[in-house]
């Protein structure tokens, strides 16, 4: 190497500023003329003294020579004409004792041409075992493989504990065919802090980045991300995995428990900590599955800066969130879910990302995730970036995320946070602030092309997930498969009938007879798609108030409300949704900062509340009339949706098996109805299998005496009707009582079987809950 290049060299070095420094550091073959010289440079700013050793045989080979004071040290090996393996012993300025180091730029590429083929394709679905930071031995030596997708900047350098986060330490190698920088640094192990430090295309130094692909991430505030144990957790949901595919079918009961892990319980005593990932496995898995929920779905848990993004506004997209443990407790926590037959869904937010310095934006001094036109890449709403779906990095990057998350942590599901914001060129934008498609539309073709890659891949890769959209406009097809023009998710929240059904409940009953469509015009699209009814945390936060606030009246008639209102919608069609705290009432509007309102199951009304909602999970999951046909329009059918005046409605819900079905009235007025009149399919009697107004729900015990005999009288354009005692502010739910036909030879084996035990031909339902009947 002529020797103005290499002095040239040698400053950029010095400088943290080489675009290829592995042409210089490391170990090279010099040629002059017939003459081949092994050469060894190195930077090494603290040493006063670099030998070179032989690996094979520990003899010194080489003494370098410190040609800069900054501490650049090169110089031949005389003795050797081929490279060979070595390391290097260091003499510190400050210290009489050497140490030997592994030199990090000895070691091959760590990338294969394959691998940088298909990310550049945007096909490396396991892109995530390459890029970040991997625990690994390389030729024997154990260390860390770091990579990092960057292709517009100058220089690149991991940082760290491991080299004081200077950045002239660790230069990387660029592999500028898919712009990517990577290196191998022997003795950097698990636990170790990192971030890039990024020198853009001007020149210009860039905030310390953290890993796009880290597994961990420091504790918040703090940013770096960390290095992972590479331990495989040994998974023992063997059994619900294999039987998960039904849990989530359309013909199954769901009922999701939706937390926010940080504010759903707290330690008081030791100054308000978060419950730790384990804790929780003890805590709320016990919790959820006493209330008889099928599912939980945890708010995002991937790293984010900010406490008050409740985890939207994510930084980390590939680690756990660190607040609550390792990513190893996490994996426990799911793995005692499903050993206790509870799903795991997550956020996962796909739809933009915060402009923190150490985050993806702007990341390599270009807008390289997000689009650099504001009106294609921020959202005025939240101030936070788009991801460029069009560009097969960022689409690889988001694609291998939502597998990795089924991967590596068994998570069942993914509810896509704003899939409405991605959708929409112009969602949230007054005119003139956003740029139509290459049709002249408003659609966003390339994240459209994008949702729907993601959820074949989802479901093309893991039998029995299910993915779900938060999407809040009237896009067609949502739910369906992508070979019949849909977007290929599971299932879609319901936001009409939510905030139709919540601005009704919300009235006094006086003024409900004139809003009674709000109850009945969900109904004209509910089989449109495959729906789950919502009340999630977004309708008890910014000033909305909690959902038992919602409700009109007195303390009493607040509950009997509630009550009601959340028997009405696990009887509806429809899969189910509860954010924490509504299931006793909690009173204070949710805040992310400090635990649910526990002591409150010590009142009896909030007691009565968590008492019917685990009743009514359990009328849901045991009764298919509910579940099965939750997304078909034969499973529902009206008895009577015009009777305004009174505010009551009255509907049937049927199981594939048609004569199979429960019947539910619903009375929306603190009166008592007497003598309420519906019309049924068939006659015989009738238990009542759920009263809100129970006692051992708080309420004032009105009912049917827990069951009623049909008359052969016409109503509802049915042969027979039900003559009803509806209560106040109360939903009652009846199913045609079960007979069983006992056989002569039937009983005498059932005689023998019990000695003189009478048999009798009369069963109650399975699961009954109770009634006001049975608690006099």
């Amino acid at each position: 190497m002529k020797h103005a290049k290499l002095q040239a060299d040698i400053d950029k070095i010095l400088n943290a500023d080489h675009h290829d420094p592995f042409a210089i550091l490391g170990m090279h073959t010099e040629v002059s003329g017939d003459t081949r010289t092994i050469v060894v440079r190195t930077y090494q700013p603290d040493a006063r003294r670099v030998s070179v050793i032989e690996s094979a045989t520990g003899d010194v080979v080489g003494e370098l020579e410190c040609v800069r004071p900054q501490g650049f040290f090169m110089g031949p090996i005389e003795d050797k004409a081929a490279p060979f393996r070595y390391r290097l012993s260091i003499l510190p300025r400050d210290s009489a004792e050497e140490y030997q180091i592994e030199d990090p730029y000895r070691f091959p590429p760590i990338l294969g041409q394959l691998d940088l083929h298909l990310l550049t394709e945007g096909k490396h679905l396991r892109i995530f075992e390459k890029l970040g930071a991997h625990p690994t031995v390389m030729e024997g030596v154990a260390g860390t493989t770091f990579a990092v997708w960057a292709p517009n900047a100058r220089k690149v350098s991991v940082v760290g504990d491991f080299n004081n986060w200077d950045g002239r330490m660790h230069p990387m190698r660029n592999r500028h065919e898919a712009g990517v920088w990577e290196i191998f640094l022997p003795g950097v192990g698990p636990g170790a802090r990192y971030k890039f430090e990024v020198r853009a295309g001007f020149g210009e130094l860039m905030a310390l980045k953290a890993d796009p692909y880290a597994f961990e991430a420091e504790h918040p505030p703090a940013t770096a991300s960390v290095v992972h144990d590479p331990t495989p957790y040994k998974w023992n949901d063997q059994a619900w995995m294999g039987r998960r595919a039904h849990a989530h079918d359309r013909d199954a009961p769901v009922a999701i428990y939706e937390v926010h892990l940080g504010s759903w319980k707290r330690r008081p005593e030791e100054g308000n900590r978060y419950l730790t990932y384990r804790e929780l496995a003890d805590d709320l898995i016990a919790y959820v599955k006493d209330l008889g929920f099928t599912h939980i779905e945890l708010m995002p848990i991937h790293e984010y800066p900010f406490d008050g993004s409740w985890g939207y506004q994510p930084t980390g997209l590939f680690a756990a969130t660190s607040r609550y443990g390792k990513p190893s407790d996490l994996k426990y926590f799911i793995d005692r879910c499903h050993q206790e037959g509870l799903g795991v869904l997550i956020d996962w937010v796909a739809g933009h990302f915060p402009g923190d310095a150490h985050g993806l934006c702007y990341f390599d001094g270009t807008h390289l995730y997000e689009h650099s036109d504001p009106r294609l890449g921020r959202h005025m709403d939240w101030d936070t970036l788009i991801y460029n779906y069009g560009r097969t990095e960022v689409r690889n990057f988001l694609l291998s995320n939502a597998l990795y998350w089924m991967e590596e942590f068994h998570v069942d599901g993914l509810r896509v946070d704003a899939v409405a914001s991605m959708l929409y060129l112009d969602y949230s934008r007054k005119e003139g602030e956003w740029i139509p498609n290459v049709f002249g539309g408003r659609e966003n073709l390339e994240a459209i092309d994008f949702i729907k890659t993601m959820n074949e891949l989802v479901y093309g890769h893991h039998e029995g997930v299910m993915t779900v959209a938060e999407e809040s406009t009237a896009w067609p097809a949502v739910s369906r498969p992508t070979y019949l023009g849909g977007l290929g998710f599971g299932y879609k929240w319901n936001m009409g009938w939510m905030n139709d059904t919540l601005r009704y409940i919300s009235k006094d009953p006086v003024h409900r007879r004139y809003h009674h469509d709000l109850l009945t015009f969900g109904l004209l699209y509910s089989f449109t798609e495959n729906f789950i009814l919502p009340l999630s945390h977004d309708e008890v936060v910014h000033g909305k108030g909690s959902l038992l606030s919602k409700m009109p009246g007195d303390g009493w008639q607040k509950f009997a409300n509630l009550r009601t209102y959340l028997t009405f919608m696990y009887t509806m069609s429809g899969k189910k949704l509860l954010f924490m705290g509504i299931e006793f009432g909690q009173g204070d509007e949710w805040n992310h900062n400090k635990s649910l309102d526990w002591h409150l199951l010590d009142y009896p009304l909030q007691r009565g509340l968590h008492n019917l909602v685990r009743d009514i999970n359990m009328l849901y999951r045991s009764n298919p009339a509910l579940y099965e046909t939750d997304c078909a329009p034969e499973g529902f059918s009206w008895i009577d949706c015009h009777d305004s005046d009174n505010s009551i409605i009255s509907y049937i819900r049927k199981a594939k098996d048609p004569e199979d079905f429960v019947v539910v009235v619903c009375n929306f007025t603190p009166v008592v109805r007497q003598s309420y009149r519906i019309g049924v399919p068939v006659g015989g009697s009738y238990d009542e299998i759920l009263n809100t107004d129970a006692a051992c729900y708080e309420g004032s015990g009105v009912g049917n005496q827990g069951r009623v005999d049909a008359e052969e009288r016409e109503a509802h354009g049915h042969p027979f009707s039900l003559d009803l005692v509806l209560p106040p502010l109360g939903a009652v739910v009846l199913k045609p009582h079960r007979e069983v036909v006992v056989t002569p030879e039937a009983e005498d084996t059932a005689e023998e079987a019990a000695g003189t035990e009478e048999l009798s031909a009369e069963v109650e339902p399975a699961e009954t809950p109770r009634t006001d009947a049975e608690e006099a």
